[in-house]
């Protein structure tokens, strides 16, 4: 009998558990929580999230448009570059903020039953409050390069908030390896430096366009690479192409959406089968 037990797992509770309504009210309480313990006896306080894009802008700005000059004939090269960091730098947040969330709070994995998917999702959420107050910087470069408003700028949002859920997607599926595979957290750091520089940020599409056709096509095969692309073009206009301009036709938008569908579904299902048993695990 004590064999049979003990080679029975237990079951704790899954991603999705009782009323959504919990799991959001808890996901923006430990989003909360978090946001608040970040800047906790910092003099700057939450200016720190504006400073830290400016200054990492700043750095990237001097090195790649004076010193390599990839901004050579193109129009609003600072606001592209600021921009291309701020939806990056979100994305990091959420992925690499979330590698370790399920271990960072293993005494209440432990204790306290709860739909495990509101610990990610509280760092899609807090990440997103960074979000918000870097758009307000980008929306100053915005008004002092002297661009016009356009009814584009509506649609703004949704590049956004899929850049939120496909972050959301690879942090539940990050999270979920780690407690497992503590080898996770290098691999992720190693893969998301390759991902910032295989991404049109430091320089821009129309560069890559220039060189070749087949490149192109491999650098927007990447579904970040879309989103900051269509940002970028919303914010803009004509003076930035589209994704689909980019890579020579909609049809080849087809690749990133899958991707982008593959692995935010991949993430949940993961994070859904691994997530009754993280207790037992950490």
């Amino acid at each position: 009998m004590s064999a049979d037990v003990a080679a029975t797992r237990v079951r704790g509770p899954s991603a999705l558990t009782g009323d959504p309504r919990r799991l959001l009210a808890l996901a923006v309480a430990l989003a909360l929580t978090a946001w608040k313990l970040r800047f906790f006896g910092s003099v700057l306080g939450y200016v720190w999230s504006l400073l830290r894009p400016l200054l990492l802008f700043g750095i990237l700005y001097v090195v790649f448009s004076e010193v390599v000059g990839v901004n050579a004939g193109v129009a609003h090269y600072p606001l592209l570059l600021l921009a291309g960091i701020v939806l990056f730098s979100t994305f990091a947040e959420i992925a690499g903020g979330a590698v370790t969330s399920m271990v960072d709070r293993e005494t209440l994995v432990r204790k306290v039953a709860f739909p495990r998917l509101a610990i990610p999702l509280s760092v899609a959420i807090a990440a997103t409050f960074s979000l918000l107050l870097n758009l307000v910087t980008v929306a100053i470069f915005v008004a002092a390069s002297g661009i016009e408003p356009r009814w584009t700028w509506l649609l703004l949002p949704v590049p956004l908030v899929a850049l939120v859920v496909f972050g959301a997607g690879l942090a539940m599926l990050l999270s979920a390896l780690y407690v497992p595979f503590r080898d996770v957290r290098p691999i992720w750091d190693v893969a998301q430096q390759a991902l910032f520089y295989a991404t049109p940020i430091l320089y821009p599409i129309e560069k890559v366009v220039e060189r070749s056709d087949a490149l192109t096509k491999v650098v927007m095969a990447n579904p970040l690479a879309v989103l900051i692309q269509e940002f970028r073009h919303l914010l803009l206009g004509p003076e930035a192409p589209t994704a689909a301009q980019a890579v020579g036709g909609a049809a080849w938008l087809l690749i990133p959406a899958a991707i982008f569908a593959g692995l935010t579904a991949l993430g949940f299902v993961v994070f859904n089968r691994m997530a009754p048993f993280a207790a037992e695990r950490l």
